[in-house]
C-alpha cells in the first residue's frame, strides 16, 4: 500500500514500449512437480548462437529458492526471503563460477515510503542506494550508485509519479542530470489490456529528442496487438496469442520506415505451461 520501489517509477509506460518487443527464436517449457519445484526449460537462437538453460523455482513459506543452469556452465543461484525482519525482503544472487557478480539486496516497505540497499559480493563493492517516498498515489524519489574503489558516484537518478487507476505519469530525470523522461500510460479497459502511452526523451549534452507513441489493443480475450513508433522512424509491432490456457505465442518485428532496403528485425516466442 506504499508508493513502490523507484524502479517502479515510470515502469507501466516503459513495459508497455519494450516489453515483448523480441529479435530472436525462443522456447520454453514449463513443468511443476508434486512437491511444489517450478521447473523451466528454455532454448534461445540468436543470430548464428544457440543457447539453453535450465530453471527451477521452489517456494517454502517465506523463502523462495531459484537456481539456473546455462550451456556455458554458468550456475545463478537466486534466495528471496520475506518479513526476516518485518516490511522487508532481502534477495541473495550468487553465480558460478563468477563470484564478483554476486549481490546482496535488502528492501524495506512501509505506508509512505520504501528504501533499498544493494552491495556487490567483491572486494571493492559498489553500493547501489533508493528511496520512495509518497503514497500509491503520488511518488517520488532517488537513487544512487557509489564505487567504494574510487570512492566516487557513478550513477544517480531522480524522480515523480502521479498514479490513477487507469492512467500513470512519471518524469525521471537521469544519466548524473543529463537525460530526462516524461512519459505517460492511459488504460481503456477495466482489465489494462487496452492501452496508449506517450514517452519523451531528451537529452542535453546532444540536445536529441526522441518521441515515442505506443499502444496495445486487446482483439479478443486471446489476442493482444502492440504497436509502437518514434520520431526517428522506428516501427515495431507484437502480436501475442494465447494458443492455450497461460501459454502464450509471440511474434515481433521491428523495422526502419526510413530505411526499408535494410532487414526488418523479426522474433518469435513460445512459452508452454501447463
Amino acid at each position: 500500500m506504499g508508493p513502490g520501489l523507484f524502479s517502479d517509477i515510470g515502469k507501466k509506460a516503459k513495459d508497455l514500449l519494450t516489453k515483448d518487443y523480441i529479435s530472436d527464436q525462443k522456447l520454453s517449457i514449463s513443468t511443476y512437480s508434486d512437491t511444489g519445484v517450478a521447473l523451466t526449460s528454455t532454448a534461445v537462437k540468436k543470430g548464428g548462437l544457440s543457447t539453453g538453460d535450465v530453471g527451477a523455482q521452489y517456494k517454502y513459506k517465506n523463502t523462495l529458492i531459484e537456481v539456473k543452469v546455462d550451456t556455458g556452465s554458468n550456475i545463478s543461484t537466486t534466495l528471496t526471503l520475506t518479513d526476516i525482519v518485518p516490511s522487508t525482503k532481502t534477495i541473495a544472487f550468487l553465480k558460478f563460477p563468477d563470484y564478483s557478480s554476486g549481490k546482496l539486496e535488502t528492501q524495506y516497505f512501509h505506508h509512505h515510503a520504501t528504501f533499498t540497499a544493494a552491495v556487490a559480493l567483491k572486494q571493492s563493492p559498489a553500493i547501489d542506494l533508493s528511496m520512495t517516498l509518497g503514497t500509491p498515489t503520488f511518488a517520488l524519489g532517488a537513487e544512487a550508485s557509489y564505487e567504494t574503489e574510487t570512492s566516487k558516484l557513478t550513477k544517480y537518478t531522480a524522480g515523480i509519479s502521479v498514479t490513477k487507476p487507469d492512467s500513470c505519469a512519471a518524469i525521471i530525470l537521469g544519466d548524473k542530470g543529463d537525460t530526462i523522461k516524461a512519459s505517460y500510460i492511459h488504460h481503456l479497459d477495466s482489465l489494462k489490456r487496452t492501452a496508449a502511452t506517450g514517452e519523451i526523451t531528451r537529452r542535453f549534452s546532444t540536445n536529441e529528442n526522441t518521441f515515442t507513441v505506443g499502444g496495445s489493443c486487446a482483439v479478443d480475450n486471446l489476442t493482444i496487438v502492440k504497436l509502437k513508433l518514434n520520431n526517428h522512424g522506428n516501427l515495431g509491432a507484437v502480436l501475442q496469442h494465447e494458443v492455450i490456457p497461460k501459454s502464450l505465442l509471440t511474434i515481433s518485428s521491428e523495422f526502419d520506415t526510413k530505411a526499408l532496403d535494410k532487414t526488418p528485425r523479426f522474433g518469435v516466442a513460445l512459452a508452454l505451461k501447463p
